[in-house]
């Protein structure tokens, strides 16, 4: 049996897949397409360095990479590429903060850190530098710039628009470009844009539940609720313990009664549907629960 919580509360927090909460927001990389320089949130570059790093405690191939690190720039660096006849190509690696030189109001380009940039280039990839651009034959996956609203962000690096545009990529070849949508706005489902209150909608329909009668065992703990490619409420789990823990802390047949009724007390709602990269993905959303023995009610604490 799990040991009872004297003074009982119900707190509620809501995150996106990915999130941690103690990093910094990052600085994006940037894509030259068609005559416009775009922010893009792929880590193309960061991709090939960690599966060609050695293991020098993050001093990549001889650079200090690192050492430049910043809170908003983890990784010590900016990239840039460029699509050229449907091939994208690495152009440039600049430390963090010369790319308001590039690409800030003054718009001038800095010659020295241009060519500090193609040293670092030429360090890493040597002979694959052809032009002074490297091409990214490493990349087997698509790459989307924005096109739309902002729809959800991990609170560091990764983002996804509700339209973006999309480049099917395979070997570093695009081989094609197709403008796609990433929220659908089902008219009778509930609104799941940036921003929007998912976990205060899962609180309130959470506190219609009898909790008088289902406080035969305190179910206070804080639970992951995964929203599903359809819109409905898939799975509810304890965040925080993994399956083989839960025995350690819980009689089974209590965890099993919690989390059998909240996942009862979810399951008439439909949300819309959220994409990335045009392909339906699932959320997951944290809830943390306590009950008011005093009242018999739960309380929402975060406002």
């Amino acid at each position: 049996m799990k040991i009872k919580t004297p003074h009982i509360i119900f707190l509620i927090s809501a995150l996106f897949i990915f999130q941690n909460s103690f990093a910094s927001p990052q600085v994006p990389d940037y894509l030259i397409y068609k005559n416009d320089t775009i922010p893009i949130y792929n880590l193309i570059l960061e991709k090939y360095l960690k599966e060609n790093q050695n293991s020098d405690k993050g001093r990549l191939f001889g650079l200090s990479f690192r050492e430049g690190s910043t809170p908003n720039c983890w990784r010590g660096y900016q990239a840039v590429y460029v699509i050229k006849n449907d091939s994208i190509f690495l152009e440039n690696i600049f430390d963090h903060g010369e790319l308001y030189s590039l690409f800030g109001k003054k718009n001038i380009i800095d010659s020295n850190s241009i060519s500090i940039s193609k040293t670092k280039m030429k360090s890493i990839f040597k002979d694959k530098i052809k032009s002074g651009r490297v091409f990214i034959d490493w990349l087997k996956e698509d790459i989307s710039i924005r096109n739309g609203s902002l729809l959800r962000w991990d609170g560091i690096f990764h983002k996804i628009f509700e339209q973006e545009i999309l480049f099917r990529v395979k070997n570093g070849i695009v081989t094609n470009v197709k403008k796609i949508e990433n929220y659908i706005d089902e008219q009778e489902n509930i609104n799941r844009r940036y921003r929007a209150p998912t976990s205060t909608i899962l609180f309130e329909e959470l506190k219609k539940m009898d909790w008088k009668k289902l406080d035969k065992h305190d179910c206070s703990e804080e639970y992951t609720i995964v929203i599903g490619k359809k819109g409905k409420v898939t799975g509810v789990s304890m965040t925080a313990y993994k399956e083989d823990e839960i025995d350690e802390m819980w009689d089974r047949k209590e965890y099993n009664f919690c989390i059998k009724n909240i996942l009862k007390g979810l399951k008439n709602l439909e949300f819309d549907i959220i994409k990335r990269k045009g392909k339906r993905i699932s959320e997951k959303i944290y809830l943390e629960l306590w009950y008011e023995e005093k009242t018999g009610n739960l309380e929402n604490w975060t406002n």
